[in-house]
């Protein structure tokens, strides 16, 4: 709008009226108010932060007081993953909450917000179906931060980039965010910790040649060539 002034100047020049001036002030007291209610809630929200706070650390001696974390101090933990902002860490806690004693594993967690594939079991059939619907907040607020992570240069990213060719769009983002919350977990569960990025050529760097051989060979005989493999000389 910057740029445009002049030309917004010279098209309300003659054409700006009473009743315009009248509506604008309406719709300016408007956004003052929202402004205002919105400034509340995130006081609101920052004392509550502060407020909730995880289980006491029984690790210590007896000697030594037994300590907590506040959900604030966690936030900004989460704050530092690819993909996650403050409003999304958030979420995340308001949803999980600060005491992971109630999910032993990351899996019992993953498994709660229905970001794994569901097993059906039928006689001595066992299939996969959907996974549900889960808690969706929280599955709204990680698939937003999936979609942030995919269009980062991190580990994340290159998870996505990896699982889109050949599973789609949607399951990728899935994968991403289950990897979110994994790594949540690990954050919250053990307030320590750090999040440590791994580089977008983690997979490459730890990739199993002979995987990667058996990979490519494949490709070549699904397209109709005879591979004869002669290992390189030292």
């Amino acid at each position: 709008m910057v740029k445009k002034k002049p030309a917004l100047i010279e098209a309300l020049t003659g054409q700006f009226e009473d009743h315009h001036a009248r509506l604008l002030r309406l719709l300016l007291g408007t956004v003052d108010h929202l402004t205002a209610q919105l400034g509340e809630l995130d006081r609101l929200i920052a004392r509550t932060l502060e407020e909730i706070t995880t289980p006491p650390d029984r690790s210590g001696t007896g000697s030594e007081p037994a300590t907590t974390v506040s959900a604030r101090a966690l936030a900004e933990s989460l704050d530092a993953v690819p993909g996650i902002g403050p409003a999304t860490a958030q979420i995340i806690l308001a949803e999980i909450g600060a005491d992971m004693s109630r999910f032993p594993t990351p899996e019992h967690l993953v498994s709660w917000a229905k970001l794994c594939p569901r097993t059906i079991q039928s006689g001595a059939k066992n299939s996969t179906g959907p996974a549900g619907q889960g808690n969706p907040w929280l599955k709204g607020a990680l698939g937003e931060a999936a979609n942030a992570a995919a269009r980062t240069d991190t580990f994340l990213g290159a998870r996505y980039r990896r699982i889109v060719k050949r599973r789609g769009h949607a399951k990728a983002l899935v994968a991403v965010a289950r990897s979110i919350l994994v790594i949540a977990w690990h954050l919250i569960n053990d307030p320590d910790a750090s999040y440590q990025e791994l580089g977008a050529d983690w997979h490459r760097r730890h990739l199993d040649p002979a995987r990667k051989t058996r990979d490519l060979v494949r490709q070549l005989q699904a397209l109709g060539h005879q591979v004869v493999i002669t290992p390189a000389s030292a």
